[in-house]
């Protein structure tokens, strides 16, 4: 195989309520509105192997170059999973870091998320958005520690 270009894209993550979810990761976290699409249910529903009606609203939210996308859908009943725990398969968390851990920490509950008191350090601590989804916050000291990035 010929080496291709290959450049990430974002993040998906299904939410109940876009205008809750935005709130939560603009207003706490600094994320920033990019764009919102409603594609067709034909297309959608083949490429996420939904069955129609659909209804899907996909809202981009931009932050250090990282692209979350919310998606919404107003015409299928969500379903709830089991919280997300860190050594269950496949996607566990997003991490972020930043400038003072206890002032975001403090901030949480006035957005609509919460926070995982037993996972609280001076370093670090878990939280949840609205719809449960694992958020790691590390405090700015632990870029400190980190080795630089390789080029990409």
């Amino acid at each position: 195989m010929t080496r291709q270009k290959i450049t990430f894209n974002h993040v998906g993550l299904c939410v109940s309520e876009t205008a809750r979810s935005r709130r939560f990761y603009e207003g706490l976290l600094g994320f920033t509105f990019w764009w919102e699409l409603e594609p067709p249910d034909e297309a959608t529903g083949q490429l996420l192997g939904l069955d129609r009606p659909i209804g899907l609203h996909a809202t981009y939210l931009i932050r250090d170059g990282l692209v979350l996308e919310l998606l919404a859908y107003s015409h299928r009943m969500l379903r709830a999973g089991s919280d997300r725990v860190m050594d269950q398969v496949g996607l566990t968390h997003l991490s972020l870091s930043v400038s003072d851990l206890g002032e975001v920490l403090a901030a949480v509950e006035a957005f609509g998320g919460s926070v995982v008191e037993s996972s609280v350090s001076e370093q670090s601590a878990m939280i949840r958005d609205p719809d449960g989804q694992l958020i790691e916050l590390l405090s700015d000291s632990w870029l400190q520690v980190v080795p630089p990035r390789p080029p990409s």
